[in-house]
């Protein structure tokens, strides 16, 4: 009889059946043998190499079943394929890149020369591994991976812990596994024998209907993080593994949210397996395209820099490259302000209203060399403008530059503005999320409940301790302007992952008095979700969020968020009107309610 196939994300979570590796054939007495002859006849060589070059990273022997690969990617000759040679892979630190081919590859010849060894040795960087990640090139790593170190500072040991829990992964959620992305020290090349290994996977989960995204979240991170135990001890190293485990429809909603965790989660990861989920989104980010993210406001804000040679190889055409070149910078101020980049339509009016009647750091006279350029394009797009003089578009130049010139100065000031409203709301966040769940208190007897009902107690790592300490100081170092953006963006990176884990830990506790207010429905074939709170029913589908009233009125996460914060067990009433029926009715057409 056939073993049932699971059928989707529900169904392979619902198999209890804890996963086993394949039984591995153990080894033949000839073959170990055979294995520590090649190992004492490479002791020397790796002697003389580590000698020579004592920064190197790693030396390790590649698996037999990845010699037709390397040798296809590098390009060997049939001759030296012939010679069937082992192949050793060499890691050396990325500052030694500019010298792997005049020093560190002849050097190393010479050495397989001197001793007669049939090898061949491919000498890589760190980079140089990940490109095999962003190329797609996934078995690359898991060969490089599972190579038999001769030498090894930490970089193999912890790419080989990361590998194995992403092989345990991909074997129990099969096709469900959209992205497995390794960061951190490892990718920048500096992990050694006792760092962390940050992974990140990314679960499709859009082919789960019954199951609320809370409670698929948790049972996904149980099975995951049971991996990590089974990697460590198969790959017999020290490394940690810190794995974080993202549902596609919550990753998605992050990128255009622009969390940024997830921002440098996309910027500095690399993917070990990807189903053109992750890779797509680096390139975007890369590109400027996802907005508004520090990527997007540098690249807008160099468009400045590029008038002058674009002036000098057209004039009418120069004068569309002005426009832009003062347009498109001033988009890139506007998103750092915290607005949406304005349309040329209203962006004189946009920039007035928030750089010199609010912000009150922009002149007139940088304010006129907008409305001039934003109207010499309306010309030319309504055919008023045909041509336009050498002189006009010099002096057209000088005034941009000078515009461009200001609008950086003013970038600064708007960073240091921003930096102490970011602490202010950095604080201000993590402090009420803390006051939700302890009640009123001072800032040090919040910390000290913190520490006391959550860590002690095992409900949060210890790590956090340190980070809710430095919330409180925020905002004292931004005002006395001894904070860098850098140093806030690490704390806010912490920050956000920390009101993650609050905001987590409070839906656990409200989803056990709630979770007979929540009733499931299903229309035209979709899946979507009925939140009966004291301030309204929400209607949840799709990634949308709704309130019910004589409509479906568009709402959001922290709107709901609030409402059921604000909802008590004892006031909870759930009762579903027939006004509320009516109105899904008429906005969904038929559905049925999932009871």
């Amino acid at each position: 009889m056939s073993e049932k196939k699971s059928h989707g994300l529900g169904d392979q979570i619902a198999n209890s059946e804890k996963y086993q590796l394949p039984s591995q054939a153990p080894m033949t007495s000839e073959a170990l043998k055979e294995a520590e002859k090649v190992k004492s006849e490479l002791e020397d060589f790796k002697k003389k190499v580590v000698k020579k070059f004592p920064s190197i990273l790693a030396l390790a022997i590649l698996p037999a079943p990845s010699f037709k690969m390397f040798e296809e990617d590098e390009g060997l000759l049939a001759e030296e394929v012939a010679r069937k040679p082992l192949h050793l892979m060499m890691v050396v630190p990325e500052d030694d890149y500019k010298d792997i081919q005049k020093k560190i590859k002849p050097e190393v010849l010479k050495l397989v020369q001197d001793g007669k060894h049939n090898i061949w040795v491919h000498i890589k960087t760190p980079v140089d591994v990940w490109n095999y990640g962003l190329d797609s090139k996934f078995d690359f790593i898991d060969f490089v991976a599972s190579s038999y170190p001769l030498h090894d500072k930490g970089f193999l040991g912890a790419l080989r812990v990361a590998s194995i829990h992403k092989t345990l992964v991909l074997r129990k959620f099969e096709k469900y596994v959209a992205s497995y992305v390794v960061g951190g020290s490892l990718v920048r090349g500096t992990a050694d024998k006792d760092s962390d290994v940050d992974t990140f996977v990314v679960i499709d989960d859009t082919d789960v209907k019954k199951m609320p995204r809370l409670q698929l979240l948790e049972k996904l991170r149980g099975f995951i993080y049971d991996y990590i135990r089974e990697a460590t001890a198969l790959a017999g190293v020290k490394n940690i593994l810190n794995v974080q485990v993202y549902l596609l429809t919550d990753f998605w909603q992050s990128v255009k949210d622009a969390t940024p965790v997830i921002f440098t989660f996309i910027r500095d990861g690399v993917p070990m397996h990807d189903r053109g989920t992750f890779l797509p989104w680096k390139l975007l980010l890369k590109m400027g395209k996802i907005k508004p993210s520090p990527e997007a406001v540098d690249t807008f804000m160099k468009y400045g820099d590029q008038n002058e040679a674009l002036v000098k190889r057209r004039l009418i055409d120069a004068m569309v490259d002005i426009y832009w070149g003062v347009v498109t910078p001033t988009q890139a101020l506007m998103m750092l302000a915290g607005h949406a980049p304005p349309v040329p339509k209203t962006i004189v009016a946009d920039v007035r209203k928030e750089f010199i009647d609010k912000e009150k750091i922009m002149d007139q006279k940088e304010l006129k060399t907008l409305e001039k350029v934003v109207g010499l394009y309306k010309d030319y797009e309504h055919g008023k403008l045909q041509s336009i003089s050498g002189a006009e578009i010099d002096t057209l130049l000088k005034e941009a530059a000078d515009y461009d010139k200001k609008l950086k100065e003013l970038r600064k000031k708007l960073e240091t503005r921003l930096i102490e409203h970011t602490a202010d709301r950095v604080y201000e966040e993590v402090f009420g999320l803390l006051k939700n769940i302890f009640g009123a208190g001072s800032k040090h007897e919040l910390i000290e409940k913190f520490e006391r009902e959550l860590v002690k107690k095992g409900k949060f790592p210890s790590r956090y301790v340190p980070i809710v300490k430095a919330v409180v100081t925020l905002g004292d170092k931004a005002k006395q302007k001894k904070m860098s953006q850098n140093d806030l963006d690490a704390i806010r990176r912490d920050s956000d992952d920390l009101i993650t884990k609050l905001v987590e830990y409070m839906q656990r506790k409200e989803l056990v008095t709630l979770e007979k207010g929540v009733i499931q429905l299903t229309y035209a074939g979709k899946i979507g979700e009925l939140v009966l709170t004291s301030k309204g029913v929400f209607f949840v589908h799709q990634g949308k969020i709704q309130r019910v009233s004589d409509h479906l009125a568009e709402s959001n996460a922290k709107e709901l968020e609030e409402a059921l914060r604000e909802t008590k067990e004892s006031t909870l009433k759930l009762k579903l009107e027939a006004k509320t029926l009516r109105v899904l009715g008429k906005e969904l057409g038929e559905f049925e309610l999932n009871l």
